[in-house]
């Protein structure tokens, strides 16, 4: 009967342990794979659009730190085609 006993509690703990990260999770405290404060960190490189030329060629429209560039890609390697690049309608003061 020990081991209905120790049994018992490992179910408890755990059940005590999916409540905590149930709550953590409503209050927007836990994610599922976030880095500590992972809500108010923000993603560096982000990819905003990609355009297929030929199989081989493409353009990239990527965000880094803020700054929208344009990349260009081909067997040759990347290219940076244009930097600080607008986004339609961002900057507009028409």
């Amino acid at each position: 009967m020990d081991w209905i006993r120790q049994l018992l509690t490992a179910g408890a703990v755990i059940g005590l342990l999916a409540a905590a990260l149930a709550w953590l999770r409503k209050r927007g405290l836990a994610r599922a794979g976030s880095h500590p404060g992972g809500a108010a960190r923000r993603r560096r490189l982000e990819v905003l659009d990609r355009v297929a030329l030929t199989a081989q060629h493409s353009l990239h429209l990527i965000r880094v730190d803020g700054q929208v560039i344009l990349v260009g890609r081909s067997p040759g390697g990347l290219a940076r085609l244009g930097g600080a690049v607008e986004r339609p309608g961002e900057g507009d003061t028409r």
